[in-house]
């Protein structure tokens, strides 16, 4: 209720007394013309229909605001055209994907919702409200892909490797904190003006920072508040005397004071010349059988399946994370350019799996041979973390891949172009299969 004096004018006293002031006093234009200032024009040459509204638009009052869905009201708030246009995208993905029609429905209503979330009509959609789906019950991942493809979506997730790095890096004192940033940036992303850098991958960035960080939080204690107080002999005394700690925490050091030096940031590289050693290779051992048994017959059909291919045929991680389903044909599996007859074990397992994969998602066109709840109504492979999971908790992929090609070295007396062939190895990788021939520990085994 609006109190007025008898002229007509605002009381903002008597207001303010029982009431809040929600609006600037005195700002308000009494537009006398007949025409709402904010109502839809006709602009000349158009039709009387064509209605064209003002350019202007409201910005948020806090943007910073978390939201909080409690219901699926918002869908009613969307642009009725953008819907439209958004739900033709969908029915085209899920033709492709072989949505069920549940899944389908329910991605259109979250499509509405997040579109409906938007302060003004132009604005992308943010990854960040797609996420907020799930305390509603609809699918974030098939939402996220359908605005992607629409050229609606604009990712402002962090990433794992940022939040992690910077996390770590938030340890350091501020100083040290912005060099490491700068080596963090120019790894991650590369540089193009000179001194030009490639970008690295994350795992190498994840490691270099984890084998040098240790060593760069005791600098901090002991009172260094920048790299470029570290001389040589704060170096030599911080590394450990040999082994692969030594060339661990080496290479670590090395990766963030050349970068700095090329950069300028700091005046010399105290990593110079300090021999750190190469990484031991560490010599093949056989895995527990008792233990890969039971990986071959695990109550999993997709378990059974990963175990069965690694372990006869030793291969790569990557290699059954990127099988499709036309890699296996006519009893012979396709790996890159090698075609590998399968045994019949193998071809038991795979059959198993198919039928199991059948009756689970009799709808799913995922191209990949494995797929799992999360991949099956998109075109992704699954993770390479599913993999290692895959092969149970006592043993990796990595140790059934290397007890495989150390019997077959064994049983080939170390023949390493036959190992090269098999198992996709190098000379310098045969030459440490074939090196365990004459071990008598393994000999005592065959």
């Amino acid at each position: 209720m609006l109190h007025r004096k008898p002229n007509g004018d605002l009381d903002f006293a008597e207001a303010n007394r029982y009431e809040q002031q929600l609006f600037l006093a005195n700002m308000f234009h009494r537009n006398t013309t007949g025409t709402p200032s904010d109502a839809p024009q006709h602009r000349a040459g158009l039709p009387d229909d064509a209605l064209v509204w003002p350019a202007w638009q409201q910005l948020a009052l806090l943007p910073a605001m978390p939201r909080i869905l409690t219901g699926r009201d918002l869908q009613h708030r969307a642009d009725p055209q953008q819907a439209a246009e958004l739900d033709e995208h969908a029915a085209v993905i899920a033709a492709r994907l072989g949505w069920a029609d549940r899944l389908r429905r329910e991605v259109c209503i979250g499509l509405r919702i997040v579109i409906g979330l938007r302060d003004h009509r132009d604005d992308p959609v943010r990854a960040s409200d797609v996420t907020l789906l799930s305390t509603i019950r609809l699918p974030v991942d098939a939402v996220t892909r359908v605005l992607a493809d629409a050229g609606m979506l604009a990712d402002d997730r962090v990433r794992a490797l940022d939040a992690w790095a910077a996390a770590q890096i938030s340890r350091l004192p501020d100083t040290m904190a912005a060099e490491l940033t700068l080596w963090f940036e120019v790894m991650k992303h590369g540089s193009l003006t000179p001194p030009r850098r490639r970008p690295r991958s994350e795992t190498t960035i994840q490691l270099h920072l984890r084998w040098a960080l240790p060593t760069l939080l005791r600098w901090a204690a002991a009172g260094h508040y920048s790299l470029r107080e570290i001389t040589r002999d704060d170096v030599v005394r911080a590394l450990p005397p040999s082994g692969n700690p030594r060339a661990q925490v080496g290479q670590g050091l090395k990766s963030i004071f050349r970068l700095l030096k090329a950069r300028k940031m700091v005046f010399t590289d105290p990593t110079t010349r300090i021999a750190t050693g190469r990484h031991e290779t560490r010599q093949p051992l056989p895995v527990d059988l008792p233990a890969l048994r039971q990986a071959l017959t695990s109550n999993n059909p997709a378990h059974a399946a990963v175990a069965a291919l690694i372990a006869f045929h030793g291969l790569r991680t990557s290699q059954v994370q990127l099988l499709r389903l036309i890699d296996v044909r006519d009893r012979v599996l396709h790996v890159d350019d090698r075609a590998i007859p399968l045994a019949e074990p193998v071809q038991q397992a795979l059959a198993a799996w198919l039928d199991y994969r059948r009756s689970r998602w009799p709808r799913t066109n995922n191209a990949y041979l494995f797929v799992t709840t999360r991949t099956a109504n998109t075109d992704a492979p699954v993770s390479r973390t599913w993999v290692w999971q895959a092969t149970g908790p006592r043993l990796s992929a990595t140790d059934i891949r290397q007890d495989r090609i150390l019997d077959e070295a064994q049983a080939t007396n170390g023949d390493v172009r036959r190992l090269a062939d098999l198992f996709g190895l190098s000379i310098a990788a045969g030459n440490r299969y074939a090196a365990t021939v004459e071990h008598p520990d393994l000999t005592a085994l065959t």
